[in-house]
């Protein structure tokens, strides 16, 4: 049987993309009708419960994937292919025990996680309605890890969209139905954020079920002849005749997995951080009630739902660059690593900035149409945030990067640092009574500025290549900079020249707002070459589009 082709690293991005944009439609049915369903209070439950799960989950699937990755890519540039057959099974026992312990903590220490950890009792029964998610989740990414380390990224992609539809589907009806079960009593918003956060172990079982049998079709009849016994792993010729112990294959996971995990950690917790510290610092501190704090903290996040939006196209990006610049550094191709790891940086800026630059514009309208009722400072969280979010994709790049040129233990020292900052910034400013809640997304928007700058450092004084900054960054900005004045100006002109009220007012004065950014931003962008017809010939269907726009 032939091995199953993969794509080149920008053809890969693009699929994994193409999922993330259905995940998102699919997201936006779950967490925005999900946000109205269980109110501000519920919300935070569901927030709170998602953070502690999401350190675990960054825990098991941030490095060790990666680690997965890289040495099932390295083995597949030099032609070994029982290494890397050992290599996933080694994985896969590692993975499981990790996923164990996680589950065991989650669901046997919920109250106090939610307690003391959280400062937010109520979200107990949601967090250990997630702990069979994180062991499935463990096991299914040293799936995904080995298909990403041979460069095929359509079975995540499969696998992560029907992740998110059956979490969606299920999330929504059990929410719903416990929320029903247990109206008027005070177990009503605990159980009902139970219930909804239950969707995402169900989503998770069926993902690893799809994984499976993916594997066991597209990849198992290679390594038959050596796990059956028919042919001698010892008895092989060429440079594959030599398979690591698996003592060898945990200490290399480990060595290259767990420092990039604790430096994904530091964001997972910088979350819960901002959970427990908001909640404590707003009452303790800026005198406001338990039931104000949560209210606060709920549309805090709500608006973190749509900060996170660039970073789920960026993250496509940064999966399928680390197999491509780790193959092409064990084949000596260091020039090739580097024009990757720029082209990325590029590509990255062309999608972040401009919808960063959306977000903060049109932050106002954005949250009045998604969550109207919600607390009066949700647009400005999101006004800041939307800022914050370019330098968190240009974070995830960067990472990405020192990790796939083996500098992972470097991305650990800027996170921390990033993390403390953040800290700091959020004990001090929170506090502040006038300030509250809004001391959140300026911490976050400091720390991921402070990443970055520490991250380019590391690059220029310890790779022989790195992306420069004006080439990758200057058209981006330049182009954003025009779509977001279109953007203000247009939404002006609208709701003052059309004078209509309610939803369909709003849908109406951000469409025409949208359609003439897009425009403006696709030109400027075309002429200042942020994309490049080499870019467009890298993706399915990219040379007719570039033909069609005439890009050079």
């Amino acid at each position: 049987m032939a091995k199953v082709k993969g794509q080149n690293y920008m053809h890969g991005a693009a699929i994994l993309t193409v999922g993330v944009i259905v995940m998102k439609i699919l997201g936006f049915f779950y967490k925005i009708p999900l946000g109205n369903i269980l109110g501000d209070e519920g919300y935070s439950m569901f927030m709170g419960a998602y953070n502690i799960y999401y350190i675990f989950f960054t825990l098991a699937t941030a490095g060790l994937p990666v680690a997965l990755s890289r040495m099932v890519a390295e083995a597949d540039a030099n032609g070994r292919a029982k290494q890397e057959q050992k290599i996933f099974r080694v994985a896969l026992a590692t993975f499981t025990v990790i996923g164990l312990v996680f589950f065991a903590i989650m669901f046997f220490f919920p109250q106090w996680l939610a307690a003391v950890y959280l400062e937010n009792p109520d979200a107990g029964p949601s967090i250990r309605a997630m702990a069979p998610a994180i062991l499935l989740v463990c096991v299914v990414s040293a799936y995904r890890g080995y298909c990403q380390g041979n460069g095929n990224m359509l079975p995540t992609t499969v696998d992560e969209v029907l992740e998110v539809l059956f979490k969606v589907v299920s999330g929504l009806v059990l929410a719903v139905v416990v929320l029903r079960r247990y109206r008027g009593t005070p177990l009503a918003l605990p159980m009902g954020s139970a219930g909804a956060i239950f969707g995402v172990s169900i989503g998770s079982a069926v993902s690893l079920m799809y994984m499976i049998i993916y594997k066991h079709r597209h990849y198992d009849l290679l390594a038959a002849p050596y796990t059956a016994g028919i042919v001698d792993p010892n008895d092989t010729p060429d440079d594959d005749n030599l398979v690591d112990s698996a003592l060898t294959i945990v200490k290399n996971i480990l060595s290259i997995g767990i420092p990039i995990a604790t430096g994904a950690c530091i964001l997972a917790l910088l979350n819960s951080v901002d959970s427990k510290l908001c909640m404590n610092r707003l009452q303790s501190a800026a005198g406001f009630s338990y039931q104000q704090a949560k209210v606060l903290y709920g549309v805090y996040g709500k608006a973190q739902t749509l900060f996170n939006l660039p970073a789920a196209f960026i993250t496509p990006l940064t999966i399928s660059i680390v197999p491509a610049i780790s193959g092409a550094i064990a084949k000596g191709k260091r020039q090739e690593a580097g024009a990757i790891s720029e082209d990325s940086m590029r590509v990255a800026a062309a999608i972040s900035i401009p919808m960063g630059v959306g977000l903060s514009v049109l932050s106002g309208p954005i949250m009045r149409l998604l969550y109207p009722g919600s607390h009066l400072a949700g647009p400005g969280l999101l006004r800041v945030m939307g800022i914050a979010s370019f330098f968190v994709c240009i974070v995830l790049m960067e990472n990405a990067i020192l990790q796939a040129s083996g500098r992972e233990k470097l991305t650990m020292v800027t996170l921390i640092t990033g993390g403390v900052v953040k800290i700091v910034i959020n004990w001090f400013l929170v506090a502040q009574r006038p300030i509250n809640i809004y001391g959140a997304p300026i911490g976050t928007l400091v720390s991921y500025l402070v990443m970055a700058v520490m991250n380019y450092v590391f690059m220029c004084t310890t790779l022989d290549y790195r992306p420069r900054l004006l080439r990758a960054f200057g058209g981006p900005i330049l182009s954003s900079a025009l779509m977001g004045v279109t953007a203000w100006a247009v939404y002006g002109v609208a709701e003052h020249a059309l004078r209509m009220g309610g939803r369909f007012g709003l849908i109406l004065h951000m469409g025409c707002a949208i359609v003439a950014a897009v425009i403006v931003y696709a030109v400027a962008a075309i002429v200042s070459r942020s994309i490049t017809k080499a870019d467009m010939s890298l993706i399915p269907g990219g040379e007719k589009i570039a033909r069609i726009l005439h890009m050079r």
